[in-house]
């Protein structure tokens, strides 16, 4: 099986969608398929850093587009990049051949529009990988005005891309409402969940001290939110907290990241004189043992309208390595869920609404006395997400969409000879 698949960012990147999408191509590669990935030359998150414009990597043939690398400082420019990404990207579709399966993600939004036109001109199934869903997003953030001409077209691309999906791939059983609320046929849509990185996070001990070391850690106790600062997952409270704690020195508020957040959170570190914040680039994934283990809480943020629309993928690795969890955001979406029922959660799982500054303050005092030690329910809830298990699982909802084409095919041929 030939196998395109299309998305900003991948292998060497570190953010989240380079990670998934390194993982899914290494597994389809070992399985036999021939796979081709078009990604951007530049870093996501440092649009300074380049990448070969080709290589092959664990059997995956890799092609990166040049792109103007404006960074993320204003929306004109991110969209400027996204352009210049979706045109490099169109350029290399029309001198590559015809495949059996095309992947289209969602970095930027529309690229998974370009992946249905090829299919749909070249032949092949599509299948649609949603890990962020638009416009909603945008809508949701308030940086498309909904009745606007310019929400109106990205919701008919977003239900052409839907619709001429053969399948698609959704994160949570919200994110699987709001789809199908789009008129699309739901045993066309699948949720599979994001994967915790089960080679590259693990306990390290050794990692966690050698980390805190480095930075400055030592004795202190850590409260971490690494990943994607982005506006909606909103870091208002988790930094009101950091100002009321700012006299207690056993406290640090470590940022490990990027995004248009992080940069918000390190000037306001800065503005405020806010020693108790300390702000780190995305580490490398070979040393993502060593950043998450180091924490003794680790906070995942949901925003109240982005419920369906995004999902933290951080959870997953977080609760492999067995921390305790600061959770902000919504009663209702899949954070919760995930907890729903497990007979524990009070000693590890600790969960506050936008705006409740006091109770965060609360919870972190209270996951201070009780300390960080390493829990078996967080792992157990962990073992439901392993690489391998949701690995299969894609694997055999991408190949069943050319088994089902050559169903249909033999299916029509005998008809026809009837």
């Amino acid at each position: 099986m030939r196998v395109l698949l299309l998305n900003q960012a991948f292998y060497p990147d570190v953010v989240s969608t380079a990670q998934h999408a390194r993982d899914l191509a290494s597994r389809l590669s070992e399985e036999g398929h021939a796979v081709t990935v078009i990604a951007s030359r530049r870093a996501y998150d440092d649009p300074d850093k380049c990448f070969s414009p080709a290589e092959t990597w664990r059997g995956v043939r890799i092609i990166r587009v040049p792109t103007l690398g404006l960074g993320k400082r204003a929306k004109w420019r991110r969209a400027l990049d996204f352009g210049s990404f979706v045109l490099g990207c169109i350029f290399e579709l029309v001198r590559l051949r015809s495949v059996d399966v095309v992947i289209g993600m969602t970095s930027p939004p529309l690229i998974a529009f370009v992946a249905a036109l090829f299919a749909s001109i070249r032949g092949g199934r599509l299948v649609y990988w949603v890990m962020d869903l638009n416009p909603d997003e945008a809508i949701a953030a308030g940086w498309v005005n909904p009745a606007s001409a310019a929400a109106r077209v990205l919701d008919w691309v977003s239900r052409f891309t839907l619709r001429a999906s053969d399948q698609v791939i959704v994160l949570d059983r919200f994110m699987r409402d709001r789809v199908l609320a789009k008129g699309i046929a739901p045993e066309t849509v699948k949720v599979i969940p994001p994967w915790s990185h089960d080679d590259a996070v693990y306990d390290d001990d050794a990692g966690r001290e050698a980390f805190r070391s480095e930075h400055g850690l030592t004795g202190k106790f850590v409260v971490m939110y690494s990943g994607n600062h982005s506006p909606c997952h909103p870091l208002d409270g988790l930094v009101d907290a950091a100002r009321r704690l700012a006299d207690d020195r056993r406290v640090v508020f470590l940022f490990v990241g990027g995004g248009s957040e992080h940069a918000r959170v390190r000037k306001i570190a800065g503005h405020e004189h806010l020693p108790n914040i300390v702000c780190l680039p995305y580490q490398p994934i070979e040393r993502l043992s060593a950043s998450l283990t180091s924490a003794d809480l680790h906070v995942v943020v949901m925003g109240d309208p982005f419920v369906g629309i995004v999902h933290p993928c951080k959870i997953y690795n977080v609760l492999r390595v067995g921390l305790p969890v600061l959770y902000i955001g919504p009663a209702d979406g899949h954070i919760p869920d995930m907890v729903q029922g497990e007979s524990n959660t009070a000693d590890w799982f600790y969960a506050a609404s936008h705006g409740q500054a006091d109770l965060i303050v609360e919870h972190i005092r209270t996951a201070m006395r009780r300390g960080a030690g390493i829990g078996a329910e967080q792992r157990r809830i962990a073992s439901r997400f392993a690489e391998n298990l949701l690995l299969g699982k894609m694997t055999d909802a991408i190949e069943s969409v050319t088994a089902d084409s050559a169903v249909k095919t033999q299916l029509a041929a005998e008809s026809a000879r009837r």
